[in-house]
């Protein structure tokens, strides 16, 4: 009934659905920007950006998650699982788990020496889940990012 597989250019339409599917979950539906060229030139070619894994129940994409390559002064390559979402019908059939699975074996295939993520404090169903398989949470590591219209801002005044 489950099968999780590498996506391909094909699924890329379903994919962005379920992106904004996890935009509206997180209570950020206005948030998304990129468009299924978008993930077609940076997810498909000889040297992609990203590996994006579907979950099929039944014949039907109902899951999916992408994850990158990045690098760790402290540990070397590592693997960032930049999004995780299964449809909200098919949430407790065990497609969450087998796509988290998967990222976690691509990452040993990688050789990567550590996977990370991040997760919103109120998703109490995720954290446990994340806690139970042995990950740690930490609460005193805070999340930082600039916007394209703060980095364009900042960098125009310098």
């Amino acid at each position: 009934m489950i099968n999780i597989r590498q996506a391909t250019q094909q699924d890329f339409s379903r994919v962005l659905e379920l992106i904004n599917e996890l935009a509206l979950f997180e209570k950020e539906p206005d948030a998304v920007e990129i468009s299924i060229e978008d993930l077609i030139q940076n997810g498909t070619g000889n040297n992609p950006l990203f590996t994006c894994f579907v979950g099929e129940y039944k014949g039907n994409i109902e899951g999916m998650a992408l994850c990158y390559p990045r690098f760790s002064t402290w540990k070397g390559v590592t693997i960032h699982l930049e999004d995780l979402i299964v449809t909200q019908e098919m949430r407790g059939v065990g497609l969450g788990k087998a796509l988290y699975n998967e990222v976690l074996k691509h990452a040993l295939k990688k050789g990567a020496r550590r996977v990370e993520w991040v997760v919103l404090d109120w998703n109490t169903h995720a954290i446990d889940f994340y806690k139970n398989t042995g990950a740690t949470v930490f609460d005193e590591w805070r999340v930082v990012q600039m916007d394209h219209g703060s980095l364009t801002a900042y960098i125009d005044k310098q």
